[in-house]
């Protein structure tokens, strides 16, 4: 692939669409009553122990709030050289997996770029250097704005996953745990989507559970048996199986809400969980 630089599709719609606008939409985000309360700054001693989160991409006036929580760890455990960011393939287009290699990708906020060295050595296998996955595909481009407000300039990894079995999620999780270095993994899904709240609400306790357990078998044995809607399901599995190659020991959700916390209509809402994953 050449290198070029990726445009946002959702600038506009799922985020603010200026620099300035979605500046203090993010920090709306985190000083709403469903966040943690306050803009975090980056801590440059921080601990670095994140090994990879769960972050909501829906809209921000949705799960932004939500997703403010997973960014606010992040910023107090210091600083990373890559964000490998794994999101689901809603389009249908491209390769069952498919990492971006080469350039940029663009928001309101600037460009960030491609650790293209990290990304080369991810392909191989069920991983395929593949752009048209990525061309109108929101999950992983939600996370960057975020990135971008913390530490503003950021490399980062795009893959996404059209395949989401869990033998395809293993493999992913063990290539990118395998190029290894001081990286933090992204894992973008949401919950269950257009149940009533009390119904999406014990179903996802119950898929979250195996998250914070780093179950991944569990994690798919009990999306089949609730029927659960959570689209991301195999990009937080290779996320599991990455972070425990990568010495994880434990997980804790920070926060979990639906579109209901934010808009009101508790009739058909989609579930948002925060998670952090650390050594």
């Amino acid at each position: 692939m050449n290198a070029r630089t990726r445009m946002p599709v959702v600038a506009g719609t799922f985020y603010a669409g200026t620099s300035q606008e979605l500046k203090e939409q993010i920090e709306g985000c985190y000083r709403h009553e469903l966040g943690p309360g306050f803009v975090p700054q980056v801590n440059d001693k921080g601990p670095r122990e994140i090994v990879a989160l769960v972050v909501p991409h829906a809209g921000y006036t949705y799960s932004g709030p939500v997703a403010a929580h997973a960014y606010k760890e992040l910023a107090n455990d210091g600083i990373f050289d890559t964000a490998v960011i794994l999101g689901p393939n809603h389009t249908g287009y491209g390769a069952e997996v498919s990492v971006w290699t080469k350039g940029d990708w663009e928001t309101p906020l600037g460009q960030v770029k491609i650790n293209e060295g990290f990304a080369d050595n991810l392909v191989g296998g069920v991983i395929e250097a593949d752009e048209a996955a990525h061309l109108y595909e929101h999950s992983i481009e939600v996370q960057v704005p975020w990135l971008q407000h913390l530490y503003g300039e950021v490399n980062i990894v795009p893959i996404t996953m059209l395949a989401q079995d869990i033998e395809t999620a293993r493999e992913v999780g063990k290539a990118v745990s395998g190029v290894g270095g001081n990286i933090v993994i992204i894992a973008s899904s949401d919950f269950t989507h257009y149940e009533p709240h009390s119904i999406a609400s014990e179903k996802d306790k119950s898929v979250i559970e195996a998250i914070t357990d780093l179950d991944e078998e569990q994690l798919y044995q009990r999306c089949e048996s609730l029927n659960c809607t959570m689209c991301g399901y195999g990009a937080v599995a290779a996320a599991i199986v990455a972070a425990k190659e990568m010495k994880a020991k434990q997980a804790t959700l920070l926060k979990y809400a639906t579109s209901g916390d934010t808009s009101g209509d508790f009739s058909r809402v989609v579930g948002y969980g925060s998670i952090v994953i650390r050594r």
